[in-house]
Protein backbone atom coordinates (compact mmCIF):
# COMPACT_ATOMS: atom_id res chain seq x y z
CA UNK A 1 0.00 0.00 0.00
CA UNK A 2 2.86 2.32 0.93
CA UNK A 3 4.95 1.75 -1.83
CA UNK A 4 1.55 2.12 -4.27
CA UNK A 5 0.87 5.43 -2.85
CA UNK A 6 4.97 6.66 -3.21
CA UNK A 7 4.54 5.71 -7.19
CA UNK A 8 1.31 8.07 -7.42
CA UNK A 9 3.32 10.68 -5.82
CA UNK A 10 6.50 10.21 -7.87
CA UNK A 11 4.13 10.06 -11.03
CA UNK A 12 2.44 13.16 -10.60
CA UNK A 13 5.89 14.78 -9.80
CA UNK A 14 6.82 13.57 -13.32
CA UNK A 15 4.05 15.01 -14.11
CA UNK A 16 4.53 18.42 -13.36
CA UNK A 17 8.15 18.28 -14.26
CA UNK A 18 7.17 17.30 -17.58
CA UNK A 19 4.39 20.23 -17.81
CA UNK A 20 7.17 22.85 -16.49
CA UNK A 21 9.07 21.67 -19.11
CA UNK A 22 7.04 21.63 -22.27
CA UNK A 23 6.52 24.78 -23.75
CA UNK A 24 3.43 26.07 -24.56
CA UNK A 25 2.02 27.80 -27.10
CA UNK A 26 -0.40 30.41 -26.68
CA UNK A 27 -1.78 30.54 -30.31
CA UNK A 28 -3.92 33.41 -30.51
CA UNK A 29 -1.41 35.68 -28.14
CA UNK A 30 0.78 34.84 -30.46
CA UNK A 31 -1.14 35.39 -33.38
CA UNK A 32 -2.11 38.49 -32.31
CA UNK A 33 1.26 40.07 -31.60
CA UNK A 34 2.59 38.87 -34.82
CA UNK A 35 -0.49 40.70 -36.34
CA UNK A 36 0.06 43.64 -35.08
CA UNK A 37 3.98 43.94 -34.84
CA UNK A 38 4.66 42.63 -38.46
CA UNK A 39 1.52 42.41 -39.92
CA UNK A 40 1.73 38.38 -39.89
CA UNK A 41 -1.76 37.28 -39.08
CA UNK A 42 -1.47 33.96 -41.08
CA UNK A 43 -1.28 31.46 -38.41
CA UNK A 44 1.66 29.39 -40.61
CA UNK A 45 3.69 32.62 -41.23
CA UNK A 46 4.81 32.39 -37.44
CA UNK A 47 8.40 31.83 -37.11
CA UNK A 48 10.21 30.49 -34.02
CA UNK A 49 13.48 30.95 -33.09
CA UNK A 50 15.90 27.84 -33.03
CA UNK A 51 17.98 26.58 -30.25
CA UNK A 52 21.50 27.99 -31.15
CA UNK A 53 19.88 30.80 -33.48
CA UNK A 54 19.44 34.87 -33.26
CA UNK A 55 16.25 35.95 -32.40
CA UNK A 56 16.05 37.75 -35.78
CA UNK A 57 18.00 38.59 -38.98
CA UNK A 58 20.28 41.39 -39.55
CA UNK A 59 18.12 43.67 -41.09
CA UNK A 60 15.33 43.23 -38.30
CA UNK A 61 17.79 43.57 -35.75
CA UNK A 62 18.92 46.91 -37.16
CA UNK A 63 15.33 47.97 -37.08
CA UNK A 64 15.00 46.45 -32.98
CA UNK A 65 18.14 48.42 -32.46
CA UNK A 66 16.23 51.74 -33.76
CA UNK A 67 12.92 50.78 -31.95
CA UNK A 68 15.06 51.05 -28.61
CA UNK A 69 17.09 54.17 -29.54
CA UNK A 70 13.50 55.94 -30.50
CA UNK A 71 12.10 54.37 -27.14
CA UNK A 72 14.64 56.00 -25.56
CA UNK A 73 14.62 59.56 -27.27
CA UNK A 74 11.11 59.94 -26.84
CA UNK A 75 10.85 59.23 -23.68
CA UNK A 76 14.11 61.64 -22.78
CA UNK A 77 12.26 64.42 -24.78
CA UNK A 78 9.07 63.65 -23.18
CA UNK A 79 10.02 64.10 -20.14
CA UNK A 80 11.91 66.83 -20.83
CA UNK A 81 9.14 68.94 -22.50
CA UNK A 82 6.68 67.50 -19.66
CA UNK A 83 8.84 69.17 -16.91
CA UNK A 84 9.15 72.47 -19.05
CA UNK A 85 5.04 72.85 -18.58
CA UNK A 86 6.52 75.48 -16.01
CA UNK A 87 7.25 78.25 -18.68
CA UNK A 88 5.31 77.44 -21.22
CA UNK A 89 3.30 80.38 -21.16
CA UNK A 90 6.90 82.03 -22.04
CA UNK A 91 7.54 79.74 -24.66
CA UNK A 92 4.33 80.42 -26.45
CA UNK A 93 4.46 84.24 -25.93
CA UNK A 94 7.79 83.99 -27.60
CA UNK A 95 6.41 82.61 -31.01
CA UNK A 96 4.02 85.15 -30.43
CA UNK A 97 6.54 87.71 -30.88
CA UNK A 98 7.85 86.23 -33.94
CA UNK A 99 5.43 84.93 -35.98
CA UNK A 100 2.62 87.64 -34.72
CA UNK A 101 -0.22 85.98 -33.70
CA UNK A 102 -1.42 83.71 -30.45
CA UNK A 103 -1.10 79.58 -30.75
CA UNK A 104 -1.11 77.20 -27.96
CA UNK A 105 2.56 75.81 -29.33
CA UNK A 106 3.49 74.66 -25.88
CA UNK A 107 0.35 72.30 -25.46
CA UNK A 108 0.93 70.61 -29.34
CA UNK A 109 4.31 69.79 -28.52
CA UNK A 110 3.36 67.91 -25.88
CA UNK A 111 -0.05 66.15 -27.40
CA UNK A 112 2.90 64.88 -30.35
CA UNK A 113 5.38 63.86 -28.30
CA UNK A 114 2.83 61.85 -25.97
CA UNK A 115 1.48 60.53 -29.28
CA UNK A 116 4.93 59.25 -30.51
CA UNK A 117 6.62 58.21 -27.40
CA UNK A 118 2.77 56.05 -27.15
CA UNK A 119 3.15 54.55 -30.56
CA UNK A 120 7.11 53.53 -29.66
CA UNK A 121 6.21 52.39 -26.51
CA UNK A 122 3.15 49.94 -28.25
CA UNK A 123 6.04 48.46 -30.37
CA UNK A 124 8.38 48.15 -27.97
CA UNK A 125 6.09 46.01 -26.00
CA UNK A 126 4.87 43.72 -28.67
CA UNK A 127 8.31 42.98 -28.92
CA UNK A 128 9.15 42.47 -25.70
CA UNK A 129 6.40 40.00 -25.69
CA UNK A 130 7.17 38.11 -28.99
CA UNK A 131 10.24 37.64 -27.88
CA UNK A 132 9.59 36.58 -24.44
CA UNK A 133 7.06 33.93 -26.76
CA UNK A 134 10.31 32.74 -28.73
CA UNK A 135 9.40 34.04 -32.09
CA UNK A 136 11.45 35.63 -34.35
CA UNK A 137 10.64 39.48 -34.95
CA UNK A 138 9.43 40.70 -38.64
CA UNK A 139 8.70 44.28 -38.42
CA UNK A 140 6.36 45.58 -40.90
CA UNK A 141 7.97 48.29 -43.34
CA UNK A 142 5.05 50.64 -42.20
CA UNK A 143 6.15 50.74 -38.88
CA UNK A 144 9.47 50.90 -39.88
CA UNK A 145 9.16 54.37 -41.53
CA UNK A 146 7.14 55.45 -38.16
CA UNK A 147 9.95 54.67 -35.86
CA UNK A 148 12.12 56.58 -38.22
CA UNK A 149 9.52 59.72 -38.35
CA UNK A 150 9.80 59.05 -34.36
CA UNK A 151 13.61 59.68 -34.54
CA UNK A 152 13.79 62.70 -36.65
CA UNK A 153 10.96 64.29 -34.67
CA UNK A 154 12.89 63.63 -30.92
CA UNK A 155 16.24 64.67 -32.68
CA UNK A 156 14.82 68.24 -34.79
CA UNK A 157 12.87 69.05 -31.34
CA UNK A 158 16.12 67.87 -28.97
CA UNK A 159 18.10 70.46 -31.10
CA UNK A 160 15.85 73.42 -32.13
CA UNK A 161 14.56 73.59 -28.34
CA UNK A 162 18.24 73.28 -27.12
CA UNK A 163 19.05 75.67 -29.37
CA UNK A 164 16.44 78.58 -28.96
CA UNK A 165 15.90 77.41 -25.32
CA UNK A 166 18.92 75.61 -23.77
CA UNK A 167 18.00 76.66 -19.75
CA UNK A 168 15.28 74.38 -19.97
CA UNK A 169 18.00 71.88 -19.81
CA UNK A 170 18.98 73.18 -15.83
CA UNK A 171 14.99 72.75 -15.37
CA UNK A 172 15.91 68.98 -16.73
CA UNK A 173 18.33 68.62 -13.87
CA UNK A 174 16.28 70.17 -10.96
CA UNK A 175 13.69 67.75 -11.67
CA UNK A 176 16.05 65.17 -10.99
CA UNK A 177 16.82 65.90 -7.63
CA UNK A 178 13.03 65.15 -6.76
CA UNK A 179 11.56 61.79 -9.02
CA UNK A 180 15.10 60.39 -9.18
CA UNK A 181 14.40 58.12 -6.52
CA UNK A 182 11.10 57.14 -8.02
CA UNK A 183 12.89 57.20 -11.48
CA UNK A 184 15.43 54.79 -10.38
CA UNK A 185 12.44 52.62 -8.91
CA UNK A 186 10.57 52.51 -12.21
CA UNK A 187 13.98 51.32 -14.47
CA UNK A 188 15.12 48.66 -11.86
CA UNK A 189 11.20 47.36 -12.43
CA UNK A 190 11.26 47.68 -16.32
CA UNK A 191 14.58 46.05 -16.38
CA UNK A 192 13.25 42.99 -14.21
CA UNK A 193 10.82 42.38 -16.21
CA UNK A 194 13.15 42.07 -19.36
CA UNK A 195 15.13 39.45 -17.95
CA UNK A 196 12.23 37.23 -19.00
CA UNK A 197 13.43 37.39 -22.57
CA UNK A 198 16.52 37.72 -22.55
CA UNK A 199 17.49 34.47 -20.16
CA UNK A 200 15.47 32.66 -22.41
CA UNK A 201 17.03 33.73 -25.19
CA UNK A 202 20.49 33.79 -23.40
CA UNK A 203 20.49 30.29 -22.87
CA UNK A 204 19.30 29.15 -26.46
CA UNK A 205 22.17 30.55 -28.26
CA UNK A 206 25.45 28.74 -29.01
CA UNK A 207 27.51 31.51 -29.84
CA UNK A 208 29.41 32.74 -26.74
CA UNK A 209 30.26 36.11 -28.25
CA UNK A 210 26.22 37.12 -28.65
CA UNK A 211 25.85 35.26 -25.12
CA UNK A 212 29.00 37.45 -23.47
CA UNK A 213 27.37 40.57 -25.17
CA UNK A 214 23.27 40.03 -23.80
CA UNK A 215 24.58 39.58 -20.44
CA UNK A 216 27.29 42.24 -20.34
CA UNK A 217 25.08 45.01 -21.41
CA UNK A 218 21.91 43.66 -19.11
CA UNK A 219 24.90 43.29 -16.08
CA UNK A 220 26.23 46.58 -16.56
CA UNK A 221 22.93 48.59 -17.06
CA UNK A 222 20.96 46.93 -14.04
CA UNK A 223 24.21 47.66 -11.56
CA UNK A 224 24.18 50.77 -12.58
CA UNK A 225 20.85 51.53 -11.16
CA UNK A 226 21.28 49.29 -8.17
CA UNK A 227 24.28 51.61 -7.81
CA UNK A 228 22.64 54.76 -8.72
CA UNK A 229 20.89 56.17 -5.32
CA UNK A 230 24.81 55.73 -3.90
CA UNK A 231 25.03 59.13 -5.58
CA UNK A 232 21.59 60.71 -5.65
CA UNK A 233 20.84 63.62 -3.93
CA UNK A 234 17.44 65.29 -3.35
CA UNK A 235 17.07 67.70 -1.07
CA UNK A 236 13.47 66.78 -0.31
CA UNK A 237 14.97 63.74 1.46
CA UNK A 238 15.33 65.46 4.57
CA UNK A 239 14.89 64.37 8.46
CA UNK A 240 11.70 64.55 10.40
CA UNK A 241 12.07 68.22 11.68
CA UNK A 242 14.60 70.16 9.25
CA UNK A 243 11.84 70.93 6.81
CA UNK A 244 11.44 74.64 7.03
CA UNK A 245 8.41 77.46 6.40
CA UNK A 246 6.45 77.02 2.82
CA UNK A 247 8.03 79.99 1.03
CA UNK A 248 6.28 82.93 0.66
CA UNK A 249 4.16 83.50 -2.65
CA UNK A 250 4.63 87.01 -4.92
CA UNK A 251 1.95 87.35 -7.52
CA UNK A 252 3.76 87.45 -10.98
CA UNK A 253 2.09 89.86 -12.34
CA UNK A 254 -0.47 89.80 -10.23
CA UNK A 255 -2.51 86.40 -10.42
CA UNK A 256 -2.31 86.13 -14.24
CA UNK A 257 -4.01 82.38 -14.73
CA UNK A 258 -7.58 84.54 -12.86
CA UNK A 259 -6.85 87.63 -14.38
CA UNK A 260 -5.35 89.96 -17.37
CA UNK A 261 -1.69 90.55 -16.09
CA UNK A 262 -0.43 93.67 -14.80
CA UNK A 263 -4.42 94.86 -13.98
CA UNK A 264 -5.52 95.70 -10.69
CA UNK A 265 -7.80 92.86 -11.14
CA UNK A 266 -5.10 90.46 -11.62
CA UNK A 267 -3.12 91.75 -8.13
CA UNK A 268 -6.56 91.60 -6.06
CA UNK A 269 -7.12 88.25 -7.23
CA UNK A 270 -3.34 87.39 -5.79
CA UNK A 271 -3.87 88.83 -2.80
CA UNK A 272 -7.44 86.75 -2.37
CA UNK A 273 -5.41 83.70 -2.85
CA UNK A 274 -2.93 84.25 -0.50
CA UNK A 275 0.12 85.98 -2.11
CA UNK A 276 2.28 87.77 0.18
CA UNK A 277 3.61 89.98 -2.14
CA UNK A 278 2.83 91.80 -6.10
CA UNK A 279 5.02 91.76 -8.51
CA UNK A 280 4.68 93.98 -11.45
CA UNK A 281 6.66 95.82 -14.52
CA UNK A 282 6.75 99.72 -14.69
CA UNK A 283 6.89 102.13 -17.70
CA UNK A 284 6.98 105.85 -17.67
CA UNK A 285 4.76 107.85 -20.12
CA UNK A 286 6.07 110.60 -22.32
CA UNK A 287 4.39 112.99 -19.80
CA UNK A 288 5.93 111.55 -16.53
CA UNK A 289 3.06 108.75 -15.32
CA UNK A 290 4.49 105.59 -14.46
CA UNK A 291 2.29 102.48 -15.27
CA UNK A 292 2.50 98.80 -15.64
CA UNK A 293 3.25 97.23 -18.63
CA UNK A 294 5.89 94.20 -19.10
CA UNK A 295 6.11 94.40 -23.00
CA UNK A 296 8.09 97.02 -24.72
CA UNK A 297 5.14 97.84 -27.20
CA UNK A 298 1.11 97.45 -26.91
CA UNK A 299 0.78 94.65 -29.30
CA UNK A 300 0.02 91.72 -26.77
CA UNK A 301 -2.06 92.86 -23.66
CA UNK A 302 -3.98 95.69 -25.35
CA UNK A 303 -6.31 97.07 -28.46
CA UNK A 304 -3.66 99.04 -29.80
CA UNK A 305 -4.09 97.78 -32.83
CA UNK A 306 -7.91 99.79 -33.13
CA UNK A 307 -7.29 102.74 -31.20
CA UNK A 308 -4.12 103.25 -32.80
CA UNK A 309 -3.80 101.50 -35.75
CA UNK A 310 -0.86 103.45 -37.46
CA UNK A 311 1.02 103.08 -33.82
CA UNK A 312 0.86 99.41 -32.92
CA UNK A 313 5.01 99.26 -33.35
CA UNK A 314 5.64 102.51 -31.57
CA UNK A 315 7.51 102.13 -27.90
CA UNK A 316 4.80 101.95 -24.92
CA UNK A 317 6.55 104.88 -23.29
CA UNK A 318 5.98 106.78 -26.11
CA UNK A 319 2.25 106.87 -25.62
CA UNK A 320 0.43 109.78 -23.23
CA UNK A 321 -1.08 108.97 -19.73
CA UNK A 322 -4.52 110.19 -21.29
CA UNK A 323 -3.80 107.99 -24.85
CA UNK A 324 -3.09 105.06 -22.64
CA UNK A 325 -6.30 105.21 -20.34
CA UNK A 326 -8.44 104.47 -23.58
CA UNK A 327 -6.83 101.19 -23.95
CA UNK A 328 -8.40 97.99 -23.29
CA UNK A 329 -5.89 95.68 -20.99
CA UNK A 330 -8.39 93.18 -20.40
CA UNK A 331 -9.96 91.81 -23.56
CA UNK A 332 -6.81 90.21 -25.08
CA UNK A 333 -7.09 87.73 -21.65
CA UNK A 334 -10.71 86.19 -23.02
CA UNK A 335 -9.57 85.85 -26.54
CA UNK A 336 -6.05 84.21 -26.41
CA UNK A 337 -7.02 82.47 -23.20
CA UNK A 338 -3.32 82.26 -22.39
CA UNK A 339 -3.20 79.51 -19.37
CA UNK A 340 -6.21 77.83 -20.36
CA UNK A 341 -8.46 78.95 -17.27
CA UNK A 342 -11.03 80.98 -18.45
CA UNK A 343 -13.67 79.10 -18.39
CA UNK A 344 -12.92 78.70 -15.09
CA UNK A 345 -14.19 82.27 -14.32
CA UNK A 346 -17.67 83.05 -14.11
CA UNK A 347 -19.80 85.29 -16.30
CA UNK A 348 -19.38 88.67 -13.86
CA UNK A 349 -15.56 88.19 -13.62
CA UNK A 350 -15.27 87.91 -17.58
CA UNK A 351 -16.62 91.07 -17.94
CA UNK A 352 -14.76 92.45 -15.20
CA UNK A 353 -11.55 90.95 -16.66
CA UNK A 354 -13.01 92.48 -20.42
CA UNK A 355 -13.19 95.93 -19.44
CA UNK A 356 -9.73 96.38 -17.51
CA UNK A 357 -7.90 99.34 -18.14
CA UNK A 358 -3.57 99.96 -18.15
CA UNK A 359 -3.09 100.50 -14.54
CA UNK A 360 -0.72 103.06 -13.35
CA UNK A 361 1.60 102.64 -10.62
CA UNK A 362 0.20 105.12 -8.14
CA UNK A 363 -2.70 102.74 -8.47
CA UNK A 364 -0.93 99.18 -7.86
CA UNK A 365 0.73 100.99 -4.59
CA UNK A 366 -2.18 102.20 -2.96
CA UNK A 367 -3.94 98.10 -3.57
CA UNK A 368 -0.26 97.18 -2.16
CA UNK A 369 -0.59 99.53 0.78
CA UNK A 370 -4.37 99.10 1.63
CA UNK A 371 -3.38 95.12 2.05
CA UNK A 372 -0.12 95.85 3.63
CA UNK A 373 2.07 93.64 0.57
CA UNK A 374 5.30 93.90 -0.52
CA UNK A 375 5.96 94.80 -3.71
CA UNK A 376 8.98 94.57 -6.31
CA UNK A 377 8.89 95.08 -9.68
CA UNK A 378 11.32 95.77 -12.77
CA UNK A 379 11.83 99.63 -13.94
CA UNK A 380 12.72 100.43 -17.65
CA UNK A 381 14.44 102.85 -18.55
CA UNK A 382 12.35 105.02 -21.35
CA UNK A 383 14.06 104.95 -25.56
CA UNK A 384 15.91 108.01 -26.39
CA UNK A 385 14.20 110.95 -26.91
CA UNK A 386 12.04 110.44 -23.91
CA UNK A 387 11.18 113.62 -22.02
CA UNK A 388 12.23 111.27 -18.77
CA UNK A 389 14.69 109.35 -20.17
CA UNK A 390 17.47 110.48 -17.55
CA UNK A 391 14.71 111.18 -14.63
CA UNK A 392 12.87 107.77 -14.45
CA UNK A 393 14.86 107.26 -11.10
CA UNK A 394 13.86 110.19 -9.68
CA UNK A 395 10.43 109.94 -10.86
CA UNK A 396 9.36 106.46 -9.84
CA UNK A 397 10.47 107.76 -6.53
CA UNK A 398 8.34 110.45 -6.41
CA UNK A 399 5.18 108.26 -6.82
CA UNK A 400 6.24 106.36 -4.62
CA UNK A 401 7.37 108.75 -1.49
CA UNK A 402 4.66 111.40 -2.16
CA UNK A 403 1.46 109.73 -4.55
CA UNK A 404 1.07 107.38 -2.52
CA UNK A 405 0.92 105.77 1.02
CA UNK A 406 2.50 103.06 0.89
CA UNK A 407 5.89 102.40 2.67
CA UNK A 408 9.28 102.56 1.74
CA UNK A 409 9.48 99.61 4.01
CA UNK A 410 7.08 97.63 1.85
CA UNK A 411 8.80 97.91 -1.61
CA UNK A 412 12.21 95.68 -2.44
CA UNK A 413 14.02 97.98 -4.55
CA UNK A 414 15.37 95.65 -7.36
CA UNK A 415 16.91 98.50 -10.15
CA UNK A 416 20.54 98.75 -10.11
CA UNK A 417 20.91 102.05 -11.94
CA UNK A 418 22.18 104.85 -9.45
CA UNK A 419 21.73 102.33 -6.71
CA UNK A 420 23.47 104.49 -3.86
CA UNK A 421 21.78 107.59 -4.87
CA UNK A 422 18.22 105.68 -4.35
CA UNK A 423 19.35 104.38 -1.18
CA UNK A 424 20.58 107.61 -0.43
CA UNK A 425 17.11 109.09 -1.17
CA UNK A 426 15.49 106.35 0.60
CA UNK A 427 17.11 104.25 2.85
CA UNK A 428 14.10 102.46 4.02
CA UNK A 429 13.67 100.79 1.02
CA UNK A 430 14.65 96.97 0.79
CA UNK A 431 17.44 96.70 -1.76
CA UNK A 432 17.34 93.76 -3.98
CA UNK A 433 19.57 92.60 -6.72
CA UNK A 434 18.53 90.50 -9.05
CA UNK A 435 21.79 88.78 -10.04
CA UNK A 436 24.46 86.59 -7.88
CA UNK A 437 27.21 88.85 -6.30
CA UNK A 438 30.17 88.53 -4.22
CA UNK A 439 29.15 88.99 -0.48
CA UNK A 440 31.33 91.66 0.15
CA UNK A 441 29.51 94.02 -3.06
CA UNK A 442 26.11 92.83 -1.78
CA UNK A 443 26.72 94.23 1.60
CA UNK A 444 28.35 97.46 0.77
CA UNK A 445 25.15 98.21 -1.63
CA UNK A 446 22.92 96.98 1.53
CA UNK A 447 21.15 94.41 -0.58
CA UNK A 448 19.41 92.46 2.08
CA UNK A 449 17.12 90.10 -0.56
CA UNK A 450 18.38 88.39 -4.21
CA UNK A 451 15.69 87.80 -7.02
CA UNK A 452 17.31 85.14 -9.34
CA UNK A 453 15.74 82.85 -12.19
CA UNK A 454 14.96 79.33 -10.01
CA UNK A 455 17.44 77.26 -12.48
CA UNK A 456 20.17 79.19 -9.95
CA UNK A 457 18.53 77.07 -6.74
CA UNK A 458 20.66 75.44 -4.67
CA UNK A 459 20.36 74.86 -0.85
CA UNK A 460 24.32 75.63 -0.99
CA UNK A 461 23.54 79.05 -2.24
CA UNK A 462 20.25 79.76 -0.10
CA UNK A 463 22.39 78.54 2.92
CA UNK A 464 25.44 80.39 2.03
CA UNK A 465 23.32 84.06 1.84
CA UNK A 466 20.90 83.30 4.58
CA UNK A 467 24.48 83.18 6.96
CA UNK A 468 24.69 86.55 6.42
CA UNK A 469 20.80 88.07 6.42
CA UNK A 470 20.47 87.87 2.86
CA UNK A 471 17.54 86.27 1.81
CA UNK A 472 16.47 84.74 -1.41
CA UNK A 473 13.38 85.04 -3.95
CA UNK A 474 13.29 83.00 -7.29
CA UNK A 475 11.24 83.39 -10.37
CA UNK A 476 8.56 82.22 -11.75
CA UNK A 477 7.86 78.92 -10.42
CA UNK A 478 4.20 77.58 -11.24
CA UNK A 479 4.47 74.24 -11.10
CA UNK A 480 4.12 71.90 -7.46
CA UNK A 481 7.38 69.53 -7.81
CA UNK A 482 9.25 73.43 -8.68
CA UNK A 483 7.56 74.82 -5.67
CA UNK A 484 8.51 71.41 -3.22
CA UNK A 485 11.47 71.41 -4.30
CA UNK A 486 12.15 75.42 -3.97
CA UNK A 487 10.81 74.47 0.01
CA UNK A 488 12.88 71.36 0.34
CA UNK A 489 16.14 73.91 -0.64
CA UNK A 490 15.06 76.55 1.99
CA UNK A 491 13.50 78.79 -0.20
CA UNK A 492 12.44 82.21 1.34
CA UNK A 493 10.18 83.31 -1.28
CA UNK A 494 8.92 82.68 -5.03
CA UNK A 495 7.49 84.46 -7.53
CA UNK A 496 4.51 82.67 -9.54
CA UNK A 497 2.28 82.39 -12.13
CA UNK A 498 -0.39 80.17 -9.81
CA UNK A 499 -0.41 81.42 -6.28
CA UNK A 500 -4.16 80.06 -6.27
CA UNK A 501 -2.18 76.42 -7.24
CA UNK A 502 0.66 76.91 -4.46
CA UNK A 503 -1.12 78.19 -1.07
CA UNK A 504 -2.95 74.88 -0.86
CA UNK A 505 -0.10 72.75 -0.95
CA UNK A 506 0.56 71.89 3.38
CA UNK A 507 3.64 70.06 2.45
CA UNK A 508 6.15 69.25 -0.44
CA UNK A 509 5.79 66.57 -2.79
CA UNK A 510 7.99 64.01 -3.08
CA UNK A 511 9.42 64.05 1.13
CA UNK A 512 10.59 61.33 2.64
CA UNK A 513 12.74 60.78 5.16
CA UNK A 514 16.81 58.91 4.74
CA UNK A 515 15.37 55.97 6.09
CA UNK A 516 12.27 55.95 4.09
CA UNK A 517 14.26 56.30 0.77
CA UNK A 518 16.83 53.73 2.00
CA UNK A 519 14.01 51.40 2.94
CA UNK A 520 12.61 51.75 -0.35
CA UNK A 521 15.77 51.00 -2.44
CA UNK A 522 17.32 48.61 -0.47
CA UNK A 523 14.11 46.66 -0.69
CA UNK A 524 13.46 47.02 -4.08
CA UNK A 525 16.64 46.15 -5.43
CA UNK A 526 16.97 43.30 -3.62
CA UNK A 527 13.49 41.82 -4.71
CA UNK A 528 14.51 42.48 -8.25
CA UNK A 529 17.90 40.33 -7.84
CA UNK A 530 15.90 37.59 -6.08
CA UNK A 531 13.24 37.68 -9.22
CA UNK A 532 16.35 38.16 -12.01
CA UNK A 533 18.11 34.71 -10.51
CA UNK A 534 14.99 32.89 -9.96
CA UNK A 535 13.56 33.49 -13.39
CA UNK A 536 17.75 32.71 -15.15
CA UNK A 537 17.73 29.23 -12.60
CA UNK A 538 14.25 28.63 -14.16
CA UNK A 539 15.50 29.23 -18.03
CA UNK A 540 18.58 27.29 -17.33
CA UNK A 541 17.11 24.12 -15.57
CA UNK A 542 13.74 24.05 -18.34
CA UNK A 543 16.77 24.45 -21.51
CA UNK A 544 18.80 21.54 -20.04
CA UNK A 545 15.79 19.52 -19.16
CA UNK A 546 14.73 19.82 -22.49
CA UNK A 547 18.16 19.29 -23.97
CA UNK A 548 18.14 15.75 -21.93
CA UNK A 549 14.62 15.06 -22.25
CA UNK A 550 15.26 15.25 -26.43
CA UNK A 551 18.02 13.75 -26.67
CA UNK A 552 19.51 16.97 -28.14
CA UNK A 553 17.61 16.47 -31.24
CA UNK A 554 15.39 19.25 -32.07
CA UNK A 555 13.27 19.35 -35.52
CA UNK A 556 10.89 21.74 -37.18
CA UNK A 557 7.07 21.63 -38.09
CA UNK A 558 6.01 24.06 -39.94
CA UNK A 559 8.26 26.56 -38.08
CA UNK A 560 7.16 25.88 -34.27
CA UNK A 561 8.64 23.19 -32.34
CA UNK A 562 7.38 19.80 -32.76
CA UNK A 563 6.46 18.18 -29.11
CA UNK A 564 9.52 15.88 -28.56
CA UNK A 565 9.19 12.16 -28.50
CA UNK A 566 10.93 11.26 -25.66
CA UNK A 567 8.88 13.96 -23.76
CA UNK A 568 5.19 12.76 -25.27
CA UNK A 569 6.62 9.26 -24.11
CA UNK A 570 7.48 10.27 -20.94
CA UNK A 571 4.43 12.59 -20.39
CA UNK A 572 1.94 8.94 -21.63
CA UNK A 573 4.15 6.97 -19.41
CA UNK A 574 3.97 9.08 -15.83
CA UNK A 575 -0.27 9.25 -17.26
CA UNK A 576 -0.51 5.81 -17.85
CA UNK A 577 1.22 4.81 -14.14
CA UNK A 578 -0.78 7.50 -12.34
CA UNK A 579 -4.24 5.47 -13.83
CA UNK A 580 -2.62 2.38 -12.98
CA UNK A 581 -2.10 3.81 -9.19
CA UNK A 582 -5.27 5.40 -9.08
CA UNK A 583 -6.87 2.16 -9.76
CA UNK A 584 -4.84 -0.80 -7.34
CA UNK A 585 -5.16 2.03 -5.04
CA UNK A 586 -9.45 1.81 -5.40
CA UNK A 587 -9.02 -1.96 -5.83
CA UNK A 588 -7.12 -1.72 -2.26
CA UNK A 589 -9.80 0.52 -0.81
CA UNK A 590 -12.56 -1.64 -1.40
CA UNK A 591 -11.24 -4.93 -0.71
CA UNK A 592 -10.58 -3.62 2.85
CA UNK A 593 -14.07 -2.55 3.11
Amino acid sequence: MASTISQLQFGRLRGLRAKLLRRYEHQPLVSCLAGLYGCQWRRYERNCTQPGDCCCSKLEGISFALLVAAFCLTLVFLYFWGQAKNDYNDFDWFNFGNLGFWFPWSVVLLVIAAGFFTYITVLMLLAVCLLSEGQKLYLHWSHKIGILVSLMFSIVATAVLSDLWSKEWKTLLLSFQVTAPYLHLGGVLLMTALAWPIALHFFRMNSRVRRGLIMGVYVSILSALYLVPLGLYSPCIKKEGTLGPAPALIGHRGAPMLAPENTLMSFQKAVETGSGGLETDVTISSDGVPFLMHDHTLQRTTNVHKVFPNRTENPAAMFTWAELETLNAGAWFLSHDPFGTVGSLGADERREAGTQPVCSLRAFLQLAAQKDKLVIFDLYRPPRGHPYRDTWIQRTLEVIQNESSIHSAQVLWLPSDLRALVHEMDPELQQTSGSRLPLEELQRNHIIKLNLHYSSMSTELVREYAAVNITTNLYVISQPWLYSLAWCSGVHSVTTNAPQLLSTMRTPLFLMTPDEYNLMWILTDLLSLLLIFIIFVFHWWRERGLAFCSGSKITLDNGTYSKFKTEMSDIWSVSSANSQAERTLNLATVTEH
